[in-house]
């Protein structure tokens, strides 16, 4: 192979440029805009089911390995599989509240799209995800459906979560605003399914095994918590909630949406993000 051939098949492997990841993410914002309200209903009902999934997975395999392998170990395996429910998220293209900061926010920068979609939008995906998380947790927290000790488990989570103060559950919301709008950003520069299977289960595991404080993660897991005996009260859910909704928020928009979309303008060649 010449000179000229390798360096064409290296430019070929080349990741996207950031205005050219900036562009696609604008494409999808507008098209998760534009979607009317039955099909938001769906899938951000559908985006709760998978994120109970993924709980189901952590705390069953939680309780499997905590007695031969001690807490730490266990939680870290209940973590891997907790990132199933970011691969059913984004491969199945659910809606996460926390999936819409930077992808809609991008589109608006056209100029073509009204502020009261994104507002509708905000709006109707945590409650959705919410209302189809807890059916799902009232069902498999039934006695006798999941495995023995998954329940305790999900105590233990709970309560840990609930022990936080105000400061640590926000800063930790920051954190996780922002890591889970930077796995958006990957995933909207990957092209293949491989690699937007690999960059969500990565997403998914991170936010776990920091026990990070996602708006709706978080709020399912103390309420499945709460089913199985947990010491944490419906006050205590809401609070939680509202804290960890604004630290996602500024996690998402400030630390992320604003130096992804700078680091776009600013990308090679004065080729930036246009708005055509």
């Amino acid at each position: 192979m010449s000179a000229g051939e390798d360096r064409e098949v290296s430019d070929g492997d080349k990741p996207p440029e950031p205005h050219e990841i900036f562009q696609r993410t604008r494409e999808e914002g507008t098209r998760r805009l534009e979607r009317s309200p039955l099909e938001l209903t769906s899938t951000s009902l559908v985006a709760g089911f998978d994120v109970v999934f993924g709980i189901i997975a952590l705390a069953t395999i939680t309780a499997a390995l905590t007695p031969r392998f001690g807490e730490e170990a266990a939680h870290f395996a209940g973590a891997l599989g907790f990132g199933i429910a970011f691969i059913f998220i984004v491969v199945g293209r659910s809606e996460l509240f926390t999936e819409n900061f930077l992808v809609p926010v991008t589109a608006l920068r056209s100029g073509k799209i009204s502020k009261l979609l994104l507002a509708r939008l905000w709006l109707i995906s945590p409650l959705f995800n919410l209302v189809g998380g807890i059916t799902l947790v009232l069902i498999v927290s039934v006695q006798g459906v999941l495995p023995e000790g998954s329940g305790e488990a999900m105590v233990t989570i709970a309560e840990k979560v609930d022990d936080n103060g105000v400061l640590t559950a926000f800063c930790s919301a920051v954190v996780a605003g922002a890591l889970i709008t930077v796995m958006t950003w990957i995933v909207e520069g990957v092209g293949s399914i491989g690699g937007r299977i690999v960059c969500a289960w990565i997403g998914g595991f991170l936010l776990t095994i920091g026990a990070f404080n996602h708006v709706i993660v978080v709020t399912l897991e103390l309420i499945y918590g709460m089913r199985y005996g947990a010491d944490v009260g419906g006050l205590d859910v809401a609070q939680n909630f509202a804290v960890a909704a604004a630290g996602n928020m500024v996690g998402g928009l400030l630390f992320v949406t604003l130096t992804r979309t700078g680091q776009a303008i600013g990308s090679s060649d004065g080729d930036g993000p246009t708005d055509d």
